[in-house]
């Protein structure tokens, strides 16, 4: 059995992530793994094994037929016998199966806002839909969302995983510090963040906010900045931009934050997780089913509720402590390789 993982960019994301995550759990399992990226190359390419099989198209637009064929040809050249596309690759995989009509196509669908869309919003999807296989979804939510409005036959939830670090990158060197690893992307509301931290540091002047990830200089992160200039918060927020080696932030903050308005099954709360942090996040997509006890969730856009929920764990330092540690033995458990990876190969072998 061969697999190939079909992602657009490899720029850092949640679905980019999992697509290099599945690729290396794949190779470690001596199985056949590749991994294409259609249009743009990025940070995460770093972490892709040295036996995963991997091709960079360099798409130049929707109907790229040149990269269409190097597709095809690396895939019979190989003898690739599944293709799994995540997210907005589903688009070009169904094109692929036009002209490959013998692979097996799987669509991974990882964006929790897709819930709010009706059939006739997703056209192109609802068509490209007869083609798929089997539909791998992030969330319940998600899996009843396509069992009503898609054509597939056979749609199941998955939850993501995590690589757990080393017990020696982990440390006791806690900082006075929350961190948010979330794209600077509306759906995630970070001003919502801003405004509850603006409490907090009313409260604890000398806590701070990393927020890591990438910056698209656009008007939302331009928004961002404004309120942090005209509320006095520069020398405790810190936009730390997406090419930060995450791991080692984690590392030293205390709690995770997500302040998203749609979540699928976020990367960064298992992070969180992975790397002992207590977590609080609005009450959106999986959140609630991950933290389960072990964090808080507050509804979403309620800046108030999420100050409440990050000055109790500040203000009460042995119950963060504890939390975070049952979180991690939480996340061990059931959002590790160790947990999900049979699953996933039971999914591509049935």
């Amino acid at each position: 059995m061969k697999v190939l993982q079909l992602i657009d960019t490899l720029h850092p994301g949640g679905a980019e992530q999992i697509a290099v995550t599945f690729a290396n759990a794949l190779a470690d399992e001596q199985l056949g793994s590749y991994l294409c990226v259609t249009r743009e190359e990025g940070r995460l390419k770093e972490q892709l094994n040295s036996d995963v099989g991997y091709l960079f198209l360099k798409k130049k637009g929707t109907f790229d037929i040149m990269a269409l064929r190097r597709l095809k040809r690396f895939i019979r050249a190989e003898k690739i016998d599944i293709i799994h596309a995540h997210t907005t690759s589903y688009f070009f995989a169904s094109l692929l199966k036009l002209i490959a009509p013998k692979i097996t196509l799987i669509w991974h669908e990882h964006q929790g806002n897709r819930v709010h869309s009706a059939w006739h919003q997703v056209l192109p999807l609802l068509v490209c839909s007869l083609f798929f296989s089997k539909i791998i979804t992030v969330n319940t939510e998600l899996k009843e969302w396509c069992e009503k409005t898609l054509l597939t036959k056979k749609v199941v939830y998955l939850s993501n995983f995590v690589n757990l670090p080393s017990p020696d990158s982990l440390n006791d060197l806690r900082k006075d510090r929350i961190i948010c690893v979330a794209n600077l992307k509306a759906p995630k509301n970070h001003l919502n963040l801003l405004k509850a931290f603006l409490k907090v540091h009313h409260k604890h002047p000398l806590w701070e906010l990393q927020l890591a990830g990438a910056n698209f200089e656009d008007a939302y992160a331009k928004e961002l900045e404004s309120f942090c200039d005209a509320n006095a918060l520069n020398n405790v927020v810190h936009f730390m931009g997406g090419n930060q080696n995450v791991g080692s932030l984690l590392q030293e903050a205390s709690i995770g934050v997500l302040s998203s308005n749609d979540e699928g099954l976020p990367m960064a709360l298992l992070e969180y997780g992975a790397y002992q942090l207590v977590p609080v996040t609005t009450q959106v997509g999986d959140c609630v089913k991950v933290i389960s006890t072990f964090g808080k969730t507050v509804p979403s856009k309620d800046s108030s509720a999420l100050a409440e929920a990050i000055l109790y764990y500040i203000e009460n330092k042995e119950k963060r402590c504890t939390d975070a540690k049952k979180f991690q033995e939480h996340v061990k458990i059931n959002y590790a390789k160790d947990s999900v990876l049979p699953q996933l190969i039971h999914l591509y072998k049935n």
